[in-house]
């Protein structure tokens, strides 16, 4: 397996090892993610409280929009091998088993059977005990491929089966003497009805073999770029994700509301459309329902960044042909960075058309390390300020750029996109005077990406 080493990026890529991402966006009326009180998450940064969309709904909502492309058949991901993070990896199995000629309910204990024999366990209520108690991330065909190395090796497995069934037996047998035992001390203390620990059989090697690389990363690029840790299975190998991401912030204080709505009840309205006097009109007031619900404004900055060097190693630890993992590493980095552009947590998108939301600035650069400009807005921006805060903000972050280029020779000057008229003359306005715009305006999200 060839790795390639940090030290020697620029002569194996032709580039700098971490591209950074930098946005700035403004929303208007959205909660694109909430606490446990359904309330606008917040942050202290700066002597004052700013609203917060968590790394994890950006990098989730960023990893479904280049999943779901690839699957259509549409970006620069189409054709390849993509993941699914999920708890239904024995049902998934079992529907493939099915289709192989098993009957179902053979199928889903075996498969259960042989995901525990790994590690994984279950779900302990009616609803979940066909569910992992973990996400699993993998390959989208994960659950095929289990299904196929289970019917492959389908005698032997059905013997460990016989084992495992037998073991559980007694682990019940073990836990109802326990119970008795707890109920009766004397025979407690007399050793009898003590428990035993539960031990499951340890799965044939063959057939172990077979559900790891089932489950393995292998060539899928989503795991690739965002990792995965699966703590309970001991020998199934973790990666370290390509892709870095930061939480995003307002850059000003925080500002929310608590609105206040009221629903409608049809079927009330249309029996006082019709009452035949006030009295039957009068019983049918009032609304269906109210309730409050948490809304923010503001010009969010966040900042994302991705590891070249990392994205090409997990590739090549994953199995795929090394002639193939460039070609694969460049595609993965423009549809990280198409995804980092257009990508929304999809929250509350049909009350607040989030989802329909474009950066107001982004900023791409190189690096010999990724630069992260969030202390840029320590000092909040003051929202009175003439021109509004997102002309204001951008003009903070360029002019840190800028400060940054000319102190360090490990970045380069990188390329700046916008869709608001407003910073677009200000584009205009720095390119017009020399050294204050270090960056090139791309006129599109596909020129902000190396070729």
């Amino acid at each position: 397996m060839t790795i390639i080493r940090s030290n020697s990026v620029y002569e194996q890529l032709g580039c700098h090892q971490f591209l950074s991402l930098h946005a700035l966006e403004s929303l208007v009326a959205v909660l694109p993610v909430r606490d446990e009180n359904g309330m606008a998450k917040i942050i202290p940064f700066g002597g004052e409280t700013r609203n917060l969309i968590t790394s994890q709904a950006r990098r989730r909502a960023e990893r479904t929009l280049g999943r779901d492309r690839a699957n259509a058949g549409e970006g620069a991901l189409a054709g390849y091998t993509m993941g699914m993070r999920t708890r239904e990896w024995a049902l998934l199995a079992t529907d493939a088993l099915c289709a192989l000629g098993w009957e179902r309910a053979e199928a889903l204990s075996t498969a259960k059977a042989v995901l525990e024999g790994v590690g994984l366990k279950f779900g302990d209520k009616e609803r979940t005990r066909d569910l992992t108690k973990v996400l699993v991330f993998a390959p989208e065909d994960a659950g095929e491929r289990l299904a196929a190395s289970i019917d492959a090796k389908r005698d032997v497995v059905a013997g460990w089966i016989k084992e495992f069934e037998a073991a559980r037996a007694a682990a019940k047998s073990s836990s109802r003497g326990s119970k008795r035992a707890a109920a009766e001390p004397e025979a407690a203390a007399d050793g009898e009805g003590g428990a035993t620990e539960s031990r499951i059989p340890p799965l044939p090697r063959e057939v172990r073999a077979g559900v790891l690389t089932a489950l393995a990363p292998r060539d899928a690029i989503d795991i690739a770029l965002y990792g995965r840790f699966l703590a309970e299975i001991a020998d199934s190998p973790n990666v370290d994700g390509a892709v870095m991401t930061g939480p995003a912030f307002t850059v000003h204080r925080a500002n929310q509301i608590d609105d206040f709505y009221s629903a409608a009840d049809d079927a009330k309205i249309r029996r006082k459309a019709n009452a035949l006097d006030f009295l039957d009109a009068a019983d049918d007031a009032g609304s269906g329902m109210t309730g409050y619900q948490s809304l923010i404004s503001g010009t969010f900055y966040r900042h994302a960044a991705l590891d070249r060097v990392q994205l090409r190693n997990n590739l090549v630890a994953g199995g795929m042909p090394p002639e193939e993992v460039d070609k694969a590493a460049r595609a993965a980095e423009r549809q990280f960075v198409e995804a980092f552009v257009d990508a929304m947590p999809h929250a509350k998108k049909n009350t607040t058309a989030s989802t329909g939301s474009l950066p107001k600035l982004v900023l791409a650069f190189e690096g010999a390390r990724p630069f992260n400009y969030s202390a840029a807005f320590e000092s909040p921006i003051d929202e009175r300020v003439g021109g509004g805060v997102a002309l204001a903000a951008a003009r903070r972050l360029l002019a840190q750029h800028r400060l940054v280029t000319c102190k360090r020779s490990d970045i380069g000057g990188g390329r700046v996109l916008t869709y608001d008229l407003g910073i677009q003359e200000l584009l205009t306005e720095l390119a017009g005077q020399e050294g204050a715009l270090v960056a090139t305006e791309a006129g599109s999200v596909e020129e902000m990406t190396a070729p």
